[in-house]
């Protein structure tokens, strides 16, 4: 199941971000979407990054009935990125989650050879959607 909570303004389809998780686990996600500057909040208290970003990921312990974890989208940049490449929000937020479950499943395209990337790509063909994030990040 898939938990959400939404601090913005903005609203989101959700239907599709339940569509992709149940197709990468079984287990429950939880999948928070906030703004730039709470966004920085968390990337510093969490990362020491005092910059926001697009997409945190938060596993929890891998234990019998525990959710998967917490993905936390920024939809502010969400949106100033989907005007800009010229897709939806709701397609940008898709590829953000994909992003932050693929995190969540265990993989890290930081220090992989290619796998994240290979795994991001073909969810993203099989959900029909715009250029995946590695790939248009070049993130390897």
């Amino acid at each position: 199941m898939l938990i959400i909570e939404n601090e913005t303004k903005y609203t989101i389809n959700t239907l599709l971000l339940e569509k992709i998780a149940m197709s990468l686990s079984k287990k429950d996600v939880e999948c928070i979407f906030t703004d730039a500057e709470s966004m920085q909040q968390l990337n510093l208290k969490e990362r020491g990054k005092n910059e926001t970003t697009d997409v945190l990921s938060f596993p929890l312990e891998d234990l019998p009935f525990a959710p998967l974890g917490s993905i936390v989208i920024n939809l502010e940049i969400a949106f100033d990125t989907a005007q800009e490449l010229n897709h939806t929000l709701d397609d940008e937020c898709a590829l953000l989650f994909i992003h932050g479950m693929l995190h969540l499943l265990g993989f890290d395209h930081e220090c992989d050879n290619g796998e994240m990337r290979i795994k991001e790509e073909n969810i993203v063909k099989n959900f029909a959607l715009p250029k995946s994030l590695i790939c248009r990040n070049n993130v390897f």
